[in-house]
């Protein structure tokens, strides 16, 4: 192992390869709890709660397609970079949040919403006030599972070149150096334990505030 190689390409490099990597999860997760939260929601509503079974089952078949297959079947239409790598991470970070949300909302006590109900609350305030506070810690919990899903994925985009700490773990591969392997590998686990640490701990500040 050529420890000083490594020291030095993580000097000259692994600064900017960590803010591609922490760039690519930021801005999928961002749009996968746009988009999935909504879409949880929603499919507890009628008309929608007719089809929760058939956008939960396309979520679940998006999720179980490949990661390099999603990227290459829309590398025709998007090209090589940043885009395709986050359209292929937001689209497999969308199950586990709109999968508990739904989950959450749903196993939430009638004789509540009814109270609500009671109080003269509109369907709009029940959801807000009621619904979503109280299901926030199954939903943080989705987020927190779509997060270390996104930060395992992103080493992909590096093969279509999406930048990441992916670079660290394939030129190892492609060069024999466990030592960069490893290391790369040990930093994407870092990076992941300490966002789910840390949406953990939004969570519980969240949860006191809305139950205060």
């Amino acid at each position: 192992m050529n420890i000083d190689y490594l020291l030095e390409v993580l000097q000259t490099q692994g600064p900017i390869l960590l803010r591609q990597h922490l760039f690519l999860v930021g801005v999928s997760l961002f749009f996968a709890i746009v988009i999935a939260l909504p879409i949880g929601i929603l499919v507890t509503r009628p008309p929608f709660n007719r089809r929760i079974g058939s956008i939960l089952s396309f979520l679940n078949t998006a999720q179980g397609i490949p990661s390099l297959a999603v990227v290459a079947i829309f590398l025709p239409l998007m090209g090589i970079g940043v885009r395709p790598a986050i359209f292929a991470l937001t689209l497999y970070a969308l199950l586990p949040i709109a999968r508990n949300t739904v989950a959450a909302i749903y196993s939430l006590d009638p004789d509540i919403l009814e109270a609500a109900r009671g109080m003269g609350m509109s369907k709009n305030q029940i959801l807000t006030k009621v619904e979503l506070p109280l299901s926030l810690p199954i939903i943080m919990a989705g987020i927190q599972t779509s997060a270390i899903l996104t930060v395992g994925t992103a080493t992909i985009a590096h093969l279509i070149g999406g930048g990441g700490l992916g670079r660290l773990i394939f030129s190892g591969i492609s060069n024999n150096r466990p030592e960069f392997v490893l290391t790369g590998s040990l930093i994407t686990a870092l990076i992941a334990i300490t966002l789910d640490q840390s949406l953990g701990l939004l969570q519980r500040k969240l949860s006191a505030r809305y139950t205060s």
